[in-house]
């Protein structure tokens, strides 16, 4: 419907702009293994990894998410010579995992820190998907829509009739995605040799500050007006 004289339209966008505490975080862990024999390297690799899945398995419900991503073997050939002649196989297995204990989160950080051959990278901050947070932006959004376009009656000297139109247009901002670009107020860490740690000898957890996420919501609408007295 087109806007006419008896039915003036109005449009107006509405915001909102949410800045809170993150709910959840990841951290990515890289175990590797480097021999000359397959069979060892493949070996070292096992234990390593089964070493680090049972470290954060400790943890219990602190740690919601679990999973194993990439794992390669892969042989370095030597640069001179001629054929295929292996120098060294290469091992790594790559787990995340996702935790709500952000206490938990700077000792478990620590603790695989000083697994041996252990790199880890992290914490990347979130909000859960289902968060309710996105619910009241989007909700704030389209309260400050409306009250934007009464405003705007307002100084006409008439009244919103009806609304015609909402539109969403990119309520918040996508959730960080692991494995894209670095850690964001976090950690990088990565364990030299050594066995695993000694709980009485280890390193003291590291303190970690989480980091407030910004979710914005926008919201276009269409309202109807009362026809003003323009005299």
């Amino acid at each position: 419907m087109d806007a006419t004289p008896d039915a003036p339209r109005l449009a107006v966008r509405g915001e909102a702009h949410l800045e809170v505490d993150p709910e959840i975080a990841r951290i990515g862990i890289t175990v590797t293994a480097r021999g000359t024999d397959r069979r060892d390297t493949l070996t070292h690799l096992t234990r390593r990894n089964t070493t680090a899945l049972d470290l954060i398995k400790t943890y219990g419900e602190a740690v919601t998410t679990l999973e194993t991503g990439t794992f390669t073997i892969n042989p370095e050939l030597t640069r001179h010579g001629r054929g295929e002649r292996v120098r060294a196989y290469h091992g790594r297995v790559h787990t995340t995992a996702e935790l709500t204990d952000f206490t938990a989160l700077g000792e478990l950080t620590t603790r695989l820190a000083d697994l041996d051959l252990t790199r880890v990278e992290g914490p990347w901050w979130a909000l859960r998907p289902d968060s309710p947070t996105h619910r009241r932006a989007r909700q704030q959004a389209v309260r400050e829509a409306v009250q934007r376009a009464r405003e705007y009656a307002e100084a006409l000297g008439t009244d919103l009739a009806a609304l015609v139109e909402l539109a969403d247009i990119g309520a918040e901002q996508p959730l960080p995605t692991y494995g894209y670009g670095g850690p964001a107020g976090g950690m990088r860490a990565a364990a030299a040799y050594g066995g695993a740690p000694d709980l009485e000898t280890e390193a003291a957890p590291l303190d970690l500050e989480p980091q407030r996420q910004h979710v914005h919501a926008q919201v276009n609408a269409r309202f109807t007006l009362v026809p003003p007295h323009l005299a």
